[in-house]
């Protein structure tokens, strides 16, 4: 069987003769079918990649066989044509399974580019499944980027080390994720790993969480209550936004940390323990020692050793392989079939910015989940927030996409509520490219005007006008 093989089935032969002779001069293989029945029938004996099928047949009509081949078929791609291209006829589509759904009168180039993508869907499926067998199950770390790779050696040079570690990284970058590993590869593996947060808790509740309190501590202390760190007793305690600890509490904590005990809050009798210390933020803790915000002894205790996170925007290369990840798993918390990404879509990801970094491209594939209409995620998919952040990207001579450029600016006048857009954009764009004219010709008047396009007398207007 040929590795790229569509199947057409339409009772109407200009339709078939279209579709075929389109298809071939793609490389796309193809057989045709009037009807229903003949394509079941020959289901029976091999079967294609990719299945075409007109919506109105007589015998069995598009959606009968829809039901039938997904029944038999499951993963297979079967793309639906109608010539009434209204909400009902599309929705019914996809609910009955299809892959995708194809208007009539359609346009030759999007029917083979639909096929091409229905044919990359079952290669991609294909390549999971295999990925599946071969890999032991779990949420691990995933990146394949020079600098995630670094973070991956400092995981391993630690693993058979219990000393500090203080891991820098922008908010959403996975610092949990990375504090986890670290404690999983320890000698601490099998003892408790305890996380907290210090940017979301009560300042005047901290101490109480760290270090617990004695009954009787405080309005509300009816009974003794153990803290974070008898909790994390053996194993480890990560102590997320360090850098948002109250100074107070940073002096207690120095304390354990030197002395390997603490009282609880109201308690006279020291508790001693035993507790590896890994600390996370997303500020500079430097600065904040400069700024008298943070302790200075405190810092060089928490950083004997220090990992660095990247940001999203750094790691471009492993938004592919995080997005298909981050879809697999919505899919199976939400219990329907994981959507495929297009290759349009994985290159438009990695244009945009990613300010909520690895959390912000996780919850987009939740969303994309419920909210893509069709099995293949497309570019008009994406969520407004990310659709109007994309990064300029330059093409080979280095010159940015100054389209997008204008995009976002009209984007950002639109948001803010500016009137009269086109009347304040022209007059600067006119400015600009006579500018440039008047550099590259070195302040030749008439050459200048002629590589714009102008007369000599337009461009001396212009001049008045602008400057």
């Amino acid at each position: 069987m040929n590795a790229e093989q569509v199947w057409i089935v339409d009772d109407d032969s200009s339709i078939r003769w279209v579709l075929e002779k389109a298809l071939k001069s793609a490389d796309i293989s193809c057989t045709s079918f009037s009807n229903a029945n003949d394509i079941l029938s020959a289901l029976d004996f091999s079967q294609p990649q990719v299945i075409i099928s007109d919506i109105r047949m007589p015998n069995m009509d598009g959606m009968t066989l829809l039901s039938r081949i997904n029944d038999a078929f499951p993963d297979m791609p079967v793309i639906i044509m109608t010539a009434h291209s209204d909400l009902d006829s599309a929705v019914n589509a996809y609910q009955g399974g299809a892959f995708e759904y194809l208007p009539k009168p359609f346009d030759i180039d999007e029917a083979v580019s639909l096929s091409q993508r229905a044919l990359d869907h079952v290669q991609e499926q294909s390549a999971k499944k295999s990925a599946s067998t071969s890999k032991p199950a779990g949420v691990g770390i995933i990146g394949e980027a020079p600098a995630m790779q670094e973070v991956f050696r400092a995981i391993g040079r630690l693993s058979r080390s219990s000393i500090s570690v203080l891991i820098n990284g922008e908010s959403g970058t996975g610092k949990e994720l990375v504090a986890n590993a670290l404690h999983s590869h320890s000698p601490r593996q099998n003892a408790p790993f305890i996380p907290l947060n210090m940017a979301a808790i009560p300042k005047d509740l901290i101490e109480s969480e760290l270090f617990g309190h004695e009954k009787g501590a405080f309005t509300g202390a009816n009974s003794v209550r153990q803290g974070r760190f008898e909790q994390a007793h053996g194993g480890t305690l990560f102590l997320d936004e360090i850098g948002d600890m109250p100074i107070d509490v940073q002096t207690r904590l120095l304390r354990v940390l030197a002395d390997g005990e603490f009282y609880r809050v109201g308690g006279h009798n020291p508790i001693k323990v035993d507790v590896r210390i890994i600390a996370a933020t997303h500020q500079n803790l430097e600065d904040r020692v400069a700024k008298g915000e943070f302790r200075e002894d405190l810092f060089h205790r928490l950083n004997v050793i220090r990992v660095q996170l990247p940001s999203l925007r750094e790691r471009k290369e492993d938004i592919e392989q995080l997005a298909k990840h981050f879809l697999s798993l919505a899919a199976s918390e939400l219990g329907v079939e994981s959507k495929s990404i297009a290759k349009e879509s994985i290159k438009f990801m990695q244009q945009c910015d990613w300010p909520g970094n690895v959390r912000q491209l996780e919850n987009t594939c939740r969303y994309l989940t419920v909210m893509a209409s069709g099995k293949e995620i497309l570019v008009s998919d994406m969520p407004a927030e990310i659709s109007a952040a994309p990064q300029v990207q330059s093409d080979d001579n280095g010159i940015g996409d100054w389209q997008q450029l204008l995009s976002i600016w009209v984007d950002k006048q639109l948001q803010s509520g500016e009137r009269d857009i086109l009347a304040n954009a022209v007059p600067e764009f006119e400015r600009i490219c006579l500018d440039r004219a008047l550099n590259f010709t070195h302040g030749h008047k008439q050459e200048a005007a002629k590589k714009l396009g102008w007369g000599r007398n337009t461009l001396t207007r212009k001049l008045k006008e602008l400057y």
